[in-house]
């Protein structure tokens, strides 16, 4: 199963940091559970909030109302810019090397090359199972990368064998 078939393309935030005699074999957005958090906190937040201004419409002014919802507008503003973060945080597998880029305004691109990982693995937790999502730990000869962790990778089983397959391609070219 190929995640990125050859009629894809990479949106542009990740094509211009492909190169010219490279091509992706696996693009991915990092899964949504990432946002898990933020959503958590813009709710607990409104519930919050909501709990205060009934307690402190009763016994104060509109004053304290208001810094309230301002507060609340400040998590709500913070969870649209994780929304608009995760939208352009991308995991690729070329044929040459694995990218992660990510960030919306200060843009990182982590890099490892396919020849240089030594050892690939994934770990999941209970909640990862549960949503369907994983970590890949990336293990090169000795020496620290830019590329050692990639969290929130979904469908983190069938990414595992096809960059596997890459790493370590069949000795029968015969087929």
């Amino acid at each position: 199963m190929r995640l990125v078939t050859h009629g894809d393309s990479a949106p542009s935030s990740v094509n211009r940091y492909l190169l010219p005699h490279e091509h992706q074999v696996i693009m991915v957005r990092r899964h949504p559970a990432v946002l898990l958090r933020p959503v958590a906190e813009v709710f607990g937040g409104l519930i919050l909030a909501g709990l205060l201004s009934k307690w402190l419409g009763e016994s104060t002014g509109s004053q304290a109302l208001v810094i309230v919802w301002w507060a609340w507008l400040l998590l709500l503003i913070r969870f649209v810019w994780k929304v608009a973060e995760w939208s352009v945080d991308y995991f690729v597998v070329t044929s040459k090397r694995m990218l992660l880029t990510r960030g919306l305004i200060t843009r990182r691109v982590d890099m490892m090359p396919l020849g240089k990982v030594t050892d690939m693995s994934f770990q999941r937790s209970l909640l990862g199972r549960m949503l369907g999502y994983g970590e890949f730990v990336l293990e090169s000869a000795g020496q620290d990368q830019a590329l050692s962790t990639v969290p929130y990778i979904p469908y983190p089983e069938t990414l595992y064998l096809e960059v596997c397959q890459m790493l370590f391609p069949s000795s029968n070219d015969d087929d």
